[in-house]
């Protein structure tokens, strides 16, 4: 379509390139991105196999992952690259889109470059088209939803995941990401907050169906009791959790102990028995029926729970015990003297340990009103895992936003036709502004092209249905045929369309205004002058 796909490499001998020629190669650069992951676009997208240089394979059609894997040169296809990061960041989906639609903004601002229009100008005309872009979704287009209609968000998330390799579990994924993001989601004076990086955790154990996935109702972790003897199933377990070792503190590497007799070794073994005791009843004295540390547990130490009937897990990760600490309602202590009845856990009902496969995991489940949550994944295999993992992601990050920003817009490529015939009304003829209306079609023509549809016959019939006031007909992705994206129930979040328009155009107009390409580092040739040649080389 664009012609010879140039190849992504920055030639180390090029020093400096200036003006026009830089800007087109930029452009060429950031169309050849967005013709690697254009057909990952949609339902009937195209999956991509990557290999990594350990030998390892990745096959996906998320284009965070593709363009994560890529490795390019070209100084303007990385900051193409980054754009899908953020975009991933920012909310989760809609990293394809960002890339196609920023690929072809710099495609339609070309032929002005060659025109001689300065690209400030471009720039200016892109800005205010993007200015009136978001007025009209927020005003117009989009369209409010109620959160307490969970067929209505179930609907939503099932579009966005409808196109990932866990759509044909659509119904369970959907049922996961919406349960753990009302799990996690904490309002507080108004102020709603949902933070399922850090408190909705996905283990992934290769095993079993995926049909046994679930969201747990509690958290799980990848330990096991450091006793024998200790319980492994608690029913209404009061737990404590410790960011401090129950073992003697041995001085720092510089120390000196000088040891003369019999008495004073055993006096240090009785200090350092004292100090373990003295933790241990701190600890006994609330009387919990389990203890996890963020560090080590001595032998003795062990020695005094179990003969209290304390169960104790040892040397959990930071994030694994911030999770327990919201599930059950405990306190992270420091120092065990600082320990009150305040700080135990009562939340949780059931703390149980299970050997899967070849390995322990803890489960503390069934707690009143959890504020974090442990997502469980089953699969066939790593890879299939991965991938379920990467998808779920997305639809986590969709429910999120819809909980932060409760408006949507219609699926499809509808979205982008009834800006574009929008814009392209606002505009004379033959400007950057139109040129960006016409960009905003390549979303509905990649996915016509994507399912096998005549695309020129589609877009055409397209326009006309939204030129005579069908706002919301877009292509549907498994056939090309042009459907009321309304009555089919495709919708997607407002937060992800509006970071889409923002992140594409603000990327284009970035790479546009860099008229220059200076390398900084400088190869040493074999004939370098020696420094007398050169200074007389200077004089002349």
């Amino acid at each position: 379509m664009y012609g010879q796909q140039p190849i992504l490499v920055l030639s180390q001998n090029t020093k400096r390139d200036s003006g026009r020629k830089v800007q087109l190669d930029n452009i060429r650069a950031g169309k050849t991105i967005a013709d690697v992951i254009r057909t990952c676009l949609g339902p009937q997208a195209m999956l991509k196999m990557l290999m990594d240089p350990m030998g390892g394979i990745v096959m996906t059609n998320d284009g965070n992952a593709i363009l994560r894997e890529i490795t390019v040169q070209h100084p303007a296809a990385k900051s193409m690259i980054e754009i899908a990061r953020t975009q991933d960041e920012e909310v989760g989906d809609g990293t394809t889109s960002v890339i196609v639609l920023t690929g072809e903004m710099l495609a339609v601002a070309e032929p002005f470059l060659t025109q001689n229009i300065h690209p400030t100008v471009i720039i200016r005309e892109f800005r205010q088209a993007l200015e009136d872009a978001v007025k009209l979704l927020q005003e117009k287009i989009s369209v409010p939803i109620d959160l307490n209609d969970r067929d209505k968000l179930k609907e939503v998330i099932r579009s966005c995941i409808g196109t990932k390799y866990i759509g044909r579990w659509a119904d369970l994924a959907v049922d996961i990401a919406l349960d753990a993001v009302n799990t996690v989601t904490i309002v507080d004076n108004g102020r709603v907050e949902v933070d399922i990086k850090n408190y909705a955790k996905v283990e992934k154990i290769p095993g079993g169906t995926i049909e046994e996935s679930c969201v747990l109702n509690g958290v799980m972790f990848n330990k096991d009791v450091t006793h024998p003897k200790m319980r492994r199933l608690i029913e209404n377990p009061r737990i404590v959790l410790l960011d401090c070792s129950l073992e003697y503190n041995k001085g720092e590497s510089q120390t000196n102990v000088e040891v003369f007799g019999d008495q004073d070794f055993t006096k240090l073994l009785q200090l350092e028995e004292e100090f373990v005791k003295r933790q241990c009843e701190d600890i006994i004295a609330l009387k919990p029926d389990l203890v996890v540390t963020e560090k080590g547990v001595s032998d003795l130490a062990q020695h005094y729970l179990v003969q209290a009937g304390i169960t104790a897990v040892r040397r959990l990760r930071k994030t694994d015990n911030n999770r327990l600490a919201r599930a059950c309602g405990a306190t992270i202590v420091n120092r065990t003297e600082e320990l009150k009845e305040s700080d135990v856990g009562t939340a949780a009902g059931r703390f149980e340990v299970k050997k899967i496969g070849d390995e322990y995991f803890t489960f503390v489940t069934q707690c009143s009103n959890p504020k974090a949550c442990t997502i469980l994944l089953r699969g066939a295999s790593k890879d299939v895992l991965n991938e379920i993992e990467r998808n779920l992601q997305d639809a986590l990050h969709v429910a999120k936003n819809l909980v932060l920003n409760p408006r949507l817009v219609a699926g499809g490529g509808a979205v982008e036709m009834a800006v574009s015939c929008a814009l392209a009304a606002n505009a004379a003829h033959n400007t950057p502004y139109r040129a960006v209306a016409h960009a905003l079609e390549i979303i509905p023509r990649t996915l016509a092209q994507n399912c096998g549809a005549n695309t020129i016959r589609t877009l055409t019939a397209l326009r006309a249905r939204h030129a005579a006031g069908a706002s919301t007909a877009g292509i549907d992705g498994e056939t090309g045929e042009i459907v009321d994206m309304a009555a089919k129930g495709i919708w997607e979040p407002l937060a992800v369309k509006m970071q889409i328009y923002k992140t594409a155009v603000e990327t284009a107009i970035l790479i546009l205004r860099i008229d220059d390409i200076v390398s900084g580092s400088k190869k040493k040739s074999d004939k370098e002058p020696t420094a007398p040649a050169a200074m007389a080389a200077g004089q002349e």
